[in-house]
């Protein structure tokens, strides 16, 4: 199994969090990062809207200044796209991290990470993207689309960069969160933090029954963990248990229901990445 991990970096407030966030759990694994950048569209969208007005010499020669700014566009994005690549390296090899990829990309977001995503254990993206004109000028809309498209977890890094001592695992007995406990505890990562296995519902035998075989199996993996259930809407109330007890990482399952559910009744996943101000690990 690779050990690599691929994080997206751009220009936003997020990359230092993500370069971090990619270090720490590579240095977990004993591997290595790929830093991805996908460069932005360049191509003037005014070109085809010309006035039919126009002389054809005063036609061809604006056609030609466009097609020439589109050229300098193109040459300043991948400048400043190796730029961003290589501030992010350094940050990377600070936190003592080797071997580090640089990956240059220009095309759709999703097609590029589901060419990429063979090659990587995981994926570590920020939470918002950089508000200029770009790939990633829409991330934070886009996070649902990465989510869903993911084959890997997908490490999804708040704002401010934070050690990660405790977990709080989102558990509500679905298939979806028991694989992601499952896939804890085949993970180094987790090994020796603390964790806490929440339920936000009813409390019934059921539920207790599934809750104590998570519990017992993460307990084997090297995780000191306890269980809690809670009353409440989902987001709501794991965001108030974050804030309140300092859990530095939300764990948790993506999209338990169908994509039709979630359109009607919204997605608990989508909310709780909005809600939290710490990072998010999805687990599919």
């Amino acid at each position: 199994m690779t050990t690599k991990i691929l994080a997206l970096v751009d220009g936003s407030t997020y990359a230092t969090s993500v370069c971090h966030a990619a270090a720490w759990i590579a240095k977990s694994l004993g591997g290595g990062v790929d830093l991805l950048h996908i460069l932005p569209d360049t191509h003037s969208k005014g070109s085809g809207d010309l006035s039919g007005a126009l002389k054809l010499g005063a036609r061809t020669a604006l056609l030609e200044e466009l097609v020439s700014l589109d050229a300098q566009r193109a040459k300043l994005a991948a400048a400043q796209g190796h730029a961003i690549l290589d501030d992010a390296k350094v940050l990377i090899e600070a936190d003592g991290i080797a071997p580090i990829g640089l990956k240059l990309r220009h095309g759709d977001l999703i097609e590029t990470l589901t060419a990429l995503q063979p090659e990587a254990r995981a994926l570590v993206v920020g939470k918002r993207g950089e508000g200029s004109a770009g790939a990633f000028e829409h991330l934070g809309s886009n996070l649902e689309r990465i989510i869903r498209s993911a084959t890997v977890p997908v490490f999804v890094a708040a704002r401010e960069s934070r050690l990660i001592t405790s977990v709080l695992i989102a558990y509500d007995g679905s298939a979806s969160a028991d694989r992601a406990v499952e896939r804890m505890t085949q993970s180094p990562v987790f090994g020796g933090l603390a964790a806490v296995l929440a339920y936000v519902g009813a409390d019934t035998p059921a539920i207790r029954h599934q809750m104590e075989a998570a519990q017992a199996r993460l307990i084997a993996a090297g995780l000191h963990v306890t269980i809690a259930v809670e009353t409440g809407e989902p987001d709501v109330t794991l965001q108030r248990k974050i804030s309140a007890e300092g859990f530095d990482l939300l764990v948790m399952g993506a999209y338990g229901h169908s994509r039709i559910r979630n359109l009607i009744i919204g997605s608990t996943t989508t909310a709780m990445i909005r809600a939290c101000k710490v990072p998010v690990l999805i687990y599919r």
